[in-house]
């Protein structure tokens, strides 16, 4: 991950610093703000059952998609 120098107002610094605790970045702060989540984020949000069903959906799709390239392939 890159790196980059922005200016930001004190007023600005100040609500970041007073956001951040000892083991956040001002960028984990900034992301933060912005809404975005971590992928993370979401284990758990299925159940258990819906996770399996979601995976051999998946599963079957990308065997599909392997079938019909391999086809594609062999009729060039």
């Amino acid at each position: 991950m890159g790196t980059k120098t922005i200016s930001i107002s004190d007023e600005a610094y100040s609500i970041l610093k007073s956001r951040k605790n000892d083991s956040d970045s001002f960028s984990d702060i900034i992301v933060k703000l912005s809404g975005k989540k971590k992928l993370a984020s979401f284990y758990g949000s299925l159940s258990e059952k819906s996770a399996d069903a979601l995976e051999k959906l998946i599963f079957e799709g990308r065997r599909n998609h392997k079938v019909t390239h391999q086809k594609r392939l062999i009729q060039k």
